[in-house]
């Protein structure tokens, strides 16, 4: 595949052609993810949950981050990464830049942090130092524990209205890229309509500009529970690549998410 940049991904969203996405966390599934023309790879901490086991997020730490970042990047050399800031390694502009330039120099292409308007100043900072920035709004599973769990955002009005004015503030910052976390669909389509950066879904409907899953949701690999906005798109496939396949035409011709994997 050639290398893709963040140019490419405006390009999508400019001509309407939606933007695939996975979490990845080493060398052969980055490749695998790759050769099957995923956009972008995002090395998560959910590795907190899906490879360490943990109850949350967390738990993880930059040089976690960095580790499998590496790997993803050695499996994938032209792939889109971006690397997740995680928990309490961005308090302030300084310790942000710091903890993003190892993520930086690990391979990764951008860095996502979760958080809205109290992040302005970190990502005009991060943007200055030559850090590209990607927002993450809606659900913010660092902060389960203030927003009191895992919890559909923005269904009250005048939330849903904060939740557009941080992006566009984010966006006027230098954030790139845009990811929206379990919220409305009617409110995933205001995003990609109101912001000029492409905006990624997980749990937010058909009409954001990309989706993204975690890897193993999309593999099915929890039996005792799958989250309602993800798919197992292994099922009834002869391969891994044929499930990625699979998840890439779905997400491409716009039969997922579907009603049964959104909220209204």
């Amino acid at each position: 595949m050639s290398r893709i940049r963040i140019a490419d991904l405006f390009r999508k969203k400019k001509d309407g052609e939606k933007i695939t996405a996975l979490t990845a966390y080493d060398a052969s599934f980055s490749k695998l993810f790759a050769e099957c023309s995923v956009d972008v790879l995002l090395v998560g901490d959910s590795l907190g949950m899906v490879l360490q086991g943990g109850d949350s997020t967390l738990g993880v730490t930059t040089e976690d981050v960095a580790y499998h970042t590496r790997a993803v990047r050695a499996g994938a050399k032209d792939a889109f990464v971006i690397a997740d800031m995680p928990f309490m390694s961005y308090p302030d502009p300084a310790t942000a830049a710091h903890n993003a330039a190892e993520l930086m120099r690990a391979g990764a292409n951008m860095v996502k942090m979760e958080g809205g308007a109290w992040l302005i100043d970190t990502v005009q900072h991060l943007t200055r130092q030559g850090i590209p920035v990607c927002a993450h709004l809606g659900l913010l599973p660092q902060s389960v524990n203030v927003i009191g769990g895992y919890r559909v955002q923005g269904r009250d009005p005048e939330q849903a209205q904060q939740l557009l004015d941080e992006s566009l503030a984010l966006q006027q910052a230098g954030a790139q890229l845009l990811i929206v976390e379990c919220i409305p669909t009617s409110l995933g389509q205001r995003f990609s309509e109101t912001l000029n950066i492409p905006v990624i879904g997980i749990g937010a409907g058909v009409e954001t500009d990309g989706q993204i899953l975690v890897m193993h949701d999309m593999f099915g690999m929890n039996a005792d529970y799958l989250p309602k906005f993800t798919r197992n798109f292994l099922a009834g496939q002869d391969s891994l690549a044929d499930a990625v396949d699979a998840y890439v035409t779905a997400v491409r011709n716009g039969s997922f998410p579907g009603s049964e994997h959104s909220f209204s």
